[in-house]
């Protein structure tokens, strides 16, 4: 599949640093807090996952531990190979090209649609979300998690680089949208201080990067995540979710651009 620059929101960190950003990905979440916050709200054993803007793949082997299948899903050409060499050993998983809003899998044929750093600014991703609906079998859940900006010291760091940014009205859109939200406390730990100085480097303009490099003194970083949860009605509550969900919507055609960072 073709992806072009109208359906996807570039991801400047990992598409142009993708090495860096491998440290960053080995650093965040340290403790593993939001993945056992994950496992207590979804079940992915023995499930068909599909992770949306899988990047390199970071993540597909660690699904790929539980799941029957996993499928990464990925519009950035380098980041596609980089992920299939990844997980070349594994034979229960696949990486595809291709966007949020077209993904390259049948209907109703995954438990669980992963997204994480990927929808992350709300409003205008509609498109993708009701695609999520489509491929999710009846039970099954989408799970995406963002960054919390309200939460000092990255929440202002974020919101000082991405002024356009407002994590309040995210929130407000997914509450809309029916997800649940929960918070969750984190610590991304480095081995160095030239790594740190490095992934702050990849994630802010010049000046925020200095200010957040001179705000960290030593190798670790407090960071919030959100995780917003969605589940697909069973059959037997099919009409009723029709009839109240504000998912699918007359005006959601045709797709907004810019709606979905393929980010990771």
């Amino acid at each position: 599949m073709r992806v072009t620059d109208r359906a996807v929101l570039a991801s400047p960190n990992i598409w142009n640093w993708p090495d860096i950003y491998e440290r960053e990905n080995e650093a965040i979440d340290a403790d593993g807090a939001v993945w056992a916050a994950l496992a207590e709200q979804v079940d992915w054993c023995g499930a068909d996952v599909v992770d949306v803007g899988c990047g390199d793949g970071f993540h597909l082997p660690r699904f790929a531990q539980q799941a029957r299948s996993v499928v990464g899903v990925e519009p950035h050409p380098p980041l596609v190979l980089r992920a299939r060499r990844r997980v070349r050993n594994l034979p229960t998983v696949q990486v595809r090209a291709g966007c949020a809003q077209r993904l390259p899998l049948p209907d109703s044929s995954v438990d669980l649609v992963h997204a994480r750093i990927a929808y992350f600014f709300g409003p205008g991703c509609e498109p993708g979300l009701v695609e999520t609906h489509r491929v999710l079998r009846p039970g099954g859940s989408l799970v995406i998690i963002d960054l919390d900006g309200t939460q000092p010291p990255y929440g202002e760091w974020l919101c000082a680089a991405t002024p356009h940014y407002r994590p309040a009205a995210v929130e407000a859109f997914f509450a809309a949208q029916g997800f649940d939200c929960r918070r969750v406390e984190t610590v991304w730990r480095f081995r160095d201080r030239g790594e740190l100085e490095d992934v702050l480097r990849i994630e802010f303009p010049p000046k925020v990067a200095a200010r957040a490099i001179a705000q960290t003194p030593g190798l670790t970083i407090p960071v919030r995540y959100r995780i917003h949860i969605r589940r697909r009605p069973l059959l037997r509550d099919m009409e009723t979710y029709r009839y109240c969900s504000g998912l699918i919507k007359p005006d959601m055609s045709p797709y907004r651009e810019g709606a979905w960072d393929s980010g990771t």
